[in-house]
């Protein structure tokens, strides 16, 4: 009898793409591949817990990338007043925290 196959590797990716760059973040999943109930939970821990560290890592960088922006702008003695509808554009709409609790 041949062997049980090898757990396929799992990634959680987020890909940002703006007009002038494009960043990849990535996860480390564990196999999905289980059978019990303690598994499944261990599961869905895992992946919520690297949901929010992929969230986390995009808005530091869209945060890093916002004040490089900025700085830019104040060294050309651009304004710096705010326009949201152009940062919305650029960088995408800012959400609230969905969790509740």
């Amino acid at each position: 009898m041949a062997p049980p196959p090898a757990p396929k590797s799992t990634t959680l990716t987020a890909t940002y793409t703006s007009p002038t760059t494009t960043q990849t973040f990535t996860h480390p999943l564990p196999s999905s591949s289980t059978t019990s109930l303690a598994q499944k939970t261990a599961y869905l821990s895992t992946l919520r817990q690297s949901m929010t560290q992929l969230q986390d890592e995009v808005n530091a960088s869209l945060t890093e990338k916002m004040e490089e922006d900025k700085a830019l702008a104040a060294k050309a003695g651009v304004s710096d007043k705010v326009d949201e509808k152009k940062e919305e554009d650029f960088y995408g709409e800012e959400g609230g925290d969905d969790e509740e609790g």
